[in-house]
Parts: C-alpha cells; sequence; structure tokens
C-alpha cells in the first residue's frame, strides 16, 4: 500500500508516554508496514539497519515493539493494519472486477459519495474547474482623455529641455492643453499622455521672430562695421516697435524674400 488513512486524534492518544526517538521509529514502523504489507522482522539488528538506528536506541524499538505489536512467529504483527490491508485488496479486487465489465454502472441521476476521501484515490484526476489557476493581469488597452490634472512629471521637463532647448515650455504645456481638451471625440483619447506630450515636444516648430528682430540679425550682419550708426538706428526702432529705415526695408525684401516688409 503506498496510501493510509492517519487520524491524528487517536495517534495522540495512543502514543502521548513516546519519546521523541519513539515517535519517530513508531511512525517509520507504521510506514514500513503497510509499504511492503508484511510483518516486521524479528531480528532486530535487521530492523535498526532498515531505520537507520544506533545501538544506543536499541531499547527504544524495544519499547515500542512491545507496546504496539504482537510477536509471532513470522515477525511483528498489528491487528489493526493487517486488517486495512485486507480492505484495500478486497477493494482493488472489487475495482477490478468493475473494470472488467466495463466500469461502473451508468448512473441515471446524481449520486452523494459517501467517502469523501475518495478524490485521494485518483489525485491525478483533471479538476473540475480552473478556479485555481490565478487570473493573469489583464494589460490597458482603453486610452483616456487627458486628465484636467495632468502636466509633465520632473523627468518629463528634463527630457523636454535637453530635446528642445529653444522652446518656451510653459507655453508650450499651456497649448498642448488647450488643444487636447478641446479635441473631440476618439482623437482625444490616448493611451499614453507622457509620450503624446514627447511626440508634441518633437514636433514644435521654432519660435518664429519678429520682422523688426529678422531685421536687426540681418543687418547685423551684413552691414560694414563703419555703419554702426545705422546698425544702432536698426535696434533702437526695434525697441520701441518703429519700423526700420527705408532702404533696410529694401535690403530685407530681397534677403528674406518678403513682400511687405
Amino acid at each position: 500500500m503506498h496510501y493510509y488513512k492517519f487520524n491524528i486524534a487517536d495517534y495522540r492518544k495512543d502514543t502521548g508516554h513516546l519519546s521523541t526517538v519513539e515517535h519517530s521509529i513508531y511512525r517509520q514502523l507504521i510506514d514500513w508496514y503497510y509499504l511492503d504489507e508484511k510483518p516486521i522482522p524479528l531480528e532486530t539488528q535487521v530492523v535498526m539497519r532498515r531505520l537507520s538506528l544506533g545501538s544506543e536506541h536499541e531499547p527504544a524499538l524495544h519499547n515500542v515493539l512491545a507496546d504496539f505489536f504482537v510477536q509471532t512467529e513470522n515477525g511483528y504483527t498489528q491487528s489493526r493494519i493487517d486488517m486495512e490491508i485486507k480492505d484495500y485488496h478486497g477493494q482493488s479486487a472489487k475495482n477490478k472486477t468493475n473494470g472488467m465489465l466495463g466500469g461502473r454502472p451508468k448512473k441515471t441521476q446524481s449520486v452523494i459519495l459517501a467517502n469523501p476521501d475518495e478524490s485521494q484515490i485518483n489525485p491525478n484526476h483533471k479538476p473540475l474547474t480552473i478556479n485555481h489557476k490565478p487570473i493573469k493581469e489583464r494589460t490597458a488597452t482603453r486610452g483616456t482623455r487627458l486628465p484636467a490634472d495632468w502636466k509633465p512629471n520632473a523627468e518629463l521637463v528634463a527630457w523636454s529641455k535637453a530635446e528642445r532647448p529653444d522652446l518656451e515650455l510653459r507655453k508650450v504645456f499651456e497649448e498642448f492643453k488647450d488643444y487636447w481638451s478641446s479635441v473631440p471625440g476618439s482623437k482625444g483619447v490616448k493611451l499614453d499622455w507622457d509620450a503624446t506630450w514627447r511626440n508634441w515636444v518633437r514636433k514644435q516648430t521654432a519660435a518664429k521672430a519678429s520682422f523688426a528682430q529678422q531685421a536687426s540679425d540681418v543687418v547685423r550682419s551684413t552691414v560694414p562695421y563703419s555703419q554702426d550708426t545705422a546698425l544702432r538706428k536698426v535696434e533702437d526702432d526695434h525697441k520701441t516697435g518703429a519700423p526700420p529705415p527705408a532702404h533696410i526695408r529694401e535690403m530685407m525684401r530681397g534677403i528674406l524674400g518678403v513682400k511687405n516688409a
């Protein structure tokens, strides 16, 4: 037999007087008896070797054998174990007969099994449900609209400054938020708003300077140093918002390719 029932309450009631070593010896003897389906041998040395006991444990072995087994000419026996082995073989024979007849007869109605331990007879039987299996976490596949409190975190801000140092991030963020908050329908739904922000930053065009600023820059790079007075005049006009002089405007039309400078 490879399986037997073990009643903890009965065992503790009958073995409360045993020492720890004697407990170990008794449990090993029980397993040996069930597994081989034969009485424990009479030769003490054979038993001690089988249980890996030292000579100092021989008195404990004799105590256990005297308390729980009966010495016969065939070895040390125990009536309870013999009875369970007999019942086991009787059930095995019955199962074999049923198998030769095509298995158990078909049931026409549900039957409540009287033996609650029957499932242990066939531990390889597949479970009736898959409730024992863990539920895999679902990956989010639905996007959301821009949360009202969303803003780039410190890591995104650092990335944005490194990626586009030419941008004024506060203004870019305001445009980003206003745009995506007002986009209707599914177009305004995104899976990853951090990634959307990075794409937005990458696609930003450099801010265009005013015509007066462009004029000042062109003059600084084209007007000879001797004409520094005219250069300062252009810069002063730029600061006050006044248009460049006519000859500068004419020059800008050719350089910048604009029609109405």
